[in-house]
């Protein structure tokens, strides 16, 4: 997959030049490479032994945004390993980052939706803190972005979900851009999800942080998105409330980024052809959208 985005991104050069730039890294940090993870879908991430013996991962970025890499690093550097893995070297010419290595992501583990909730709403607060003058994207950036894309993909595909559903995606997306404070705005990860989160020594840790200064409900809207179908089996505001009792957080936020990002997600899965996750949050965002 990683190949495949390289060559769509217009950077196969990059491919060509990886490993040199691997075997150039190792040789600056004293890092003795191991095996690919098979699972990356923007980078090429690697095990990696550092010359004390700690074990730890070594993530190459693609370049074909900067700017994701500077917001990666900044947000690692600022979370200094609490709730997100700790950054042990960095190289933002080259993109290349040196983490902690974590064990098993979430969705591997088997639990329950209610206790993967417990886990990522625990996990995310680990890692929120004042971000005032840090020069990251803002929630109220990130509102807009979502409310161009929204309207952009919905158009692209041929209209895959009902209007009510985008209109109500866009009045939710406004509603927060309004809401937006820089004095209360927080370090947040930006893509808090099951296989984003991994065991660590003590609990779990996040990794591949979007980087946003926002309301930390935005976090707590990804946890909203995710499971669409299950949303629907009961009262969907259950789960906004249940995440606004773990955390102190606003449950209206919550539901509200919650809206924006399972209308992004939904149109974007279907633009990749992700499916049926694309089907299943596009369909609960209907419902939701219909009251």
């Amino acid at each position: 997959m990683v190949r495949n985005k390289a060559i769509a991104a217009g950077v196969p050069d990059w491919l060509d030049d990886l490993p040199a730039l691997v075997a150039d890294v190792a040789a600056e940090w004293s890092l003795r490479i191991g095996d690919v993870f098979p699972d990356s879908t923007e980078s090429y991430v690697c095990e990696a032994t550092m010359a004390d013996g700690t074990p730890a991962v070594l993530k190459v970025l693609m370049p074909r945004d900067a700017v994701a890499v500077v917001n990666e690093l900044t947000t690692l550097e600022l979370a200094q390993g609490h709730g997100c893995a700790r950054l042990y070297h960095a190289d933002a010419e080259k993109g290349a980052l040196l983490l902690e290595r974590l064990g098993r992501p979430l969705s591997q583990l088997g639990m329950s939706l209610l206790q993967r909730q417990q886990v990522l709403a625990a996990t995310a607060t680990r890692m929120w803190r004042p971000a005032h003058g840090v020069d990251l994207p803002t929630g109220a950036e990130k509102a807009r972005w979502l409310i161009d894309a929204i309207l952009g993909w919905w158009e692209e595909l041929d209209r895959p979900c009902t209007a009510q559903a985008v209109d109500y995606a866009v009045a939710c997306a406004q509603r927060r851009i309004a809401a937006h404070d820089d004095e209360r705005a927080m370090l947040v990860h930006g893509d808090v999800h099951q296989w984003n989160a991994l065991e660590a020594d003590h609990g779990f840790k996040l990794v591949d942080p979007d980087g946003l200064r926002a309301e930390p409900e935005y976090d707590l809207g990804i946890i909203m998105r995710e499971d669409p179908l299950e949303l629907l089996s009961g009262d969907p505001w259950e789960r906004a409330h249940r995440l606004a009792a773990l955390t102190g957080c606003d449950p209206v936020a919550i539901w509200e980024w919650g809206v924006v990002e399972r209308v992004s997600t939904g149109l974007l899965c279907t633009q990749i052809e992700l499916q049926p996750v694309g089907r299943h949050m596009l369909k609960a965002a209907e419902l939701v959208a219909a009251g």
